[in-house]
């Protein structure tokens, strides 16, 4: 595997469970990922907002692609674009 693995960074809070979710799946997957805490640092939820145009948690990015939500990460996984993503061998975002 490459080592030039996409960042994964996820905008959260402390008191959401779809975000737990999500820490849980790629944890179950092997991957590590970077975690914005948005409920401790307002400047982060702009940053995040801006990024997403989204004010709801998780927003999941793999590297420069947003992948969205929780429910938005896993149908890419259904439609099995997620792996390929977080392997760094597919540009991701819309088909």
């Amino acid at each position: 595997m490459s080592s030039s693995l996409p960042q994964i960074v996820i905008y959260s809070t402390a008191v959401c469970p779809y975000c737990v979710a999500a820490k849980n799946f790629l944890k179950s997957q092997g991957r590590e990922w970077t975690e914005v805490r948005v409920d401790l640092d307002l400047e982060e939820r702009r940053k995040m907002i801006d990024l997403a145009r989204r004010t709801s948690v998780p927003q999941i990015f793999v590297g420069d692609v947003h992948v969205g939500g929780y429910d938005d990460m896993m149908a890419l996984h259904r439609a099995g674009r997620l792996l390929p993503l977080l392997d760094g061998q597919a540009s991701g975002g819309a088909a």
